[in-house]
């Protein structure tokens, strides 16, 4: 049918008839027990479409819209549902309240984009519909750049329209933490701000840097964290929050100078890159520090799995430090490399004692991965198919098809990047189980996400506008009914979700030609 609705991302399964179901204003919902809260939530959809809210009941009469938990529907999983449209009403059905949610964003696609000044009507059809992976994610880097918590609010309701189900929080960097600790007051006092920020690349040399004389600065409260959790939780997201260790650790070091292996003080980083500052591996403060941000850090966020970074950490203080080459010999250590081993072991057991498990970039594989630690893939593919073979947990996030701060078109005519070049179709054409795996192994692939890495997305403005509508061809690749082969049928079906996400006030870019 030429006037289906565009459905992003695409259902597992769709059966269009013949007719359609009008929407009247005194439509209802008929819901009831766990239900109810997407129930309120389909309410508030419809008021914004419709231009009133409809009314909930336990037993509305027909025609009315039907929402039912039914634990033993077969086949579909707890984020799975069905959904029917026909001339007796409308009817979702979930085994959990997670997939309700999910065919509630379906429905609300399904109503025309116009219905408020009349057109009500939707096709009469059958869905049948589950993803393919559990983790449906994106990245966001808060710590180069403080984004306001109500841009986070607002990013998580736009995810949840596209099914993403994992917001994962780039907390701590060298260029700033943003997390309140209350047993570590001066990570909030110093170490949330910077004093100025590099102009450009950071690959200058040091006689030729400019610098653009603005303070960055913010830091999330607990109230700030709680209130967001709540809200993620109310939209099926969780929220992971990424605590940076061993390496990129500069701005808590420029708080605690102790906690490095010179001791001599640092500044919170004005300049990118990587860093030769990072926690001394030898000195048992630092793990004190690190379970006391920890412990805080569980304390607040629920997500049962945490992420530890691991990436990117220069060995060169390890290599002249003598605490460091101590630890190497005392847990005969064959080198650096089993040192940041030895080091993710030691917070994997840390969190296991506390019910949460780890995951990390996966550099975390350098030296020996740790029991039960989660491999986010971000160099290739490389890094997950070891893990994956090795009996370990992935997501796959290659740089080459979900870095979402890489250019979206020729560089001289976007905004500047941190380079790369990764267009919508390059997003919509990657599949996240390597074609090497076995049946077997490919079952340890949990999913993926997009990352936005932030040194140069400044504002939310920009950040929307690097991840849309780039997040849209990744949110179907996510839930795992993209197809490479009709990247034209995916393009046609976006210039027409477009108005949504315009509706929501999203920066997008706009799709060329």
């Amino acid at each position: 049918m030429s006037n289906t609705p565009a459905l992003i991302p695409r259902p597992r399964k769709v059966t269009y008839g013949g007719g359609f179901f009008l929407l009247s204003n005194d439509i209802a919902i008929n819901a009831a027990g766990r239900a109810l809260a997407e129930a309120e939530y389909l309410a508030g959809g419809l008021a914004s479409a419709l231009g009133q809210r409809p009314q909930i009941s336990v037993s509305a009469a027909r025609p009315s819209i039907s929402l039912t938990i039914d634990e033993s529907e077969d086949g579909i999983g707890r984020e799975g549902y069905r959904l029917a449209v026909s001339q007796d009403g409308i009817r979702i059905v979930s085994t959990a309240t997670a997939g309700l949610f999910y065919g509630i964003q379906t429905l609300l696609q399904l109503v025309p984009g116009d219905a408020a000044n009349g057109s009500r009507a939707i096709p009469f059809c059958e869905i049948d519909d589950a993803p393919q992976f559990p983790w449906r994610g994106l990245m966001l880097d808060v710590s180069r750049y403080y984004m306001p918590v109500p841009f986070l609010i607002k990013l998580i309701d736009v995810m949840a329209m596209h099914k993403f189900n994992t917001l994962h929080l780039h907390l701590t960097d060298d260029q700033g933490w943003r997390l309140e600790i209350a047993a570590l007051p001066e990570l909030a006092r110093t170490g949330a701000s910077r004093r100025e920020t590099l102009i450009g690349h950071g690959n200058q040399d040091a006689a030729t840097r400019r610098f653009d004389g603005k303070p960055d600065s913010g830091y999330y409260s607990k109230h700030d964290v709680r209130a967001m959790v709540a809200h993620a939780a109310r939209r099926h997201v969780t929220l992971l929050p990424e605590i940076e260790m061993p390496g990129h650790a500069q701005a808590a070091l420029a708080c605690y100078p102790n906690l490095s292996c010179t001791g001599e003080p640092c500044e919170v980083s004005r300049l990118w890159g990587v860093h030769k500052e990072v926690y001394c591996a030898g000195n048992d403060e630092v793990f004190t520090f690190l379970e006391t941000v920890l412990d805080e850090t569980l304390a607040l966020f629920p997500s049962a799995i945490i992420h530890i970074g691991g990436d990117e950490c220069p060995k060169d203080r390890w290599k002249a430090c003598p605490k460091c080459q101590q630890r190497i010999r005392d847990e005969k250590l064959a080198d650096e490399h089993e040192l940041q081993s030895w080091f993710i072991r030691r917070i994997q057991r840390f969190l296991s004692e506390r019910g949460r498990s780890l995951i990390g970039w996966d550099e975390i594989l350098e030296g020996g991965l740790a029991p039960g630690a989660t491999v986010m893939s971000w160099r290739g593919e490389e890094g997950g198919i070891a893990a994956a073979r090795s009996g370990h947990d992935v997501v796959m996030a290659p740089n080459k098809s979900t870095y979402l701060d890489y250019y979206q078109a020729d560089p001289a005519s976007e905004p500047l990047a941190i380079g790369g070049l990764l267009p919508l179709r390059n997003v919509y054409e990657y599949h996240p189980i390597p074609a090497e795996l076995t049946p077997a192994e490919s079952k340890h692939i949990l999913g993926t996400q997009g990352q936005l890495w932030t040194e140069y997305m400044p504002t939310p403005e920009h950040v929307e506008y690097m991840a849309f509508p780039r997040a849209c061809a990744l949110a179907e690749v996510a839930w795992g009914t993209s197809d490479a082969g009709d990247y034209d049928g995916f393009l046609a079906r976006l210039k027409m979700h477009l108005s949504r996400l315009s509706a929501l006030g999203v920066n997008y870019r706009r799709l060329d030609g």
